[in-house]
């Protein structure tokens, strides 16, 4: 028999701390880039900010290709990983799209699934599908 909770009260919201202006000033012009020069552009943010998950998940975005695409994703999501866990983070609770500053770790989750399925690496594509509905069961904005 599992237990059922009737307080009304789930697992806690985790909130990651606002991206700093300058960082995102930085990663805008990156992005703004001609795209022949957009990927080197925001893999010099990514070096200089190497916690600046929406950075990683960017990079990840302008990838040469999908082996590149995966490996931004996946640095992203274990540096997400660690921002969850110095902000409260026990391994369980939620981390949702409503708040931007939770973007860059949610996007790398979601590009690691997806990257993942395309290389074959369907467990990994599973395990990180089902995390990222754990995380917002409402699931990503649209």
């Amino acid at each position: 028999m599992s237990n059922v909770n009737v307080s009304g009260v789930g697992p806690p919201d985790v909130v990651l701390p606002e991206v700093r202006a300058d960082l995102a000033s930085a990663l805008d012009a990156a992005m703004a880039s001609p795209a022949h020069q957009q990927r080197d552009a925001v893999a010099r943010v990514v070096a200089s900010n190497p916690r600046f998950l929406d950075a990683w998940a960017a990079l990840g975005d302008c990838a040469r290709d999908t082996i590149e695409s995966y490996m931004a994703y996946r640095v992203g999501y274990h540096r997400g990983l660690d921002a969850l866990r110095a902000n409260g983070w026990k391994g369980s609770g939620y981390v949702r799209w409503s708040a931007p500053s939770n973007h860059g770790f949610l996007r790398c989750l979601d590009g690691l699934a997806r990257t993942a399925g395309m290389i074959g690496e369907i467990d990994e594509a599973t395990r990180c599908s089902q995390f990222l509905l754990q995380c917002d069961p409402n699931g990503k904005p649209k």
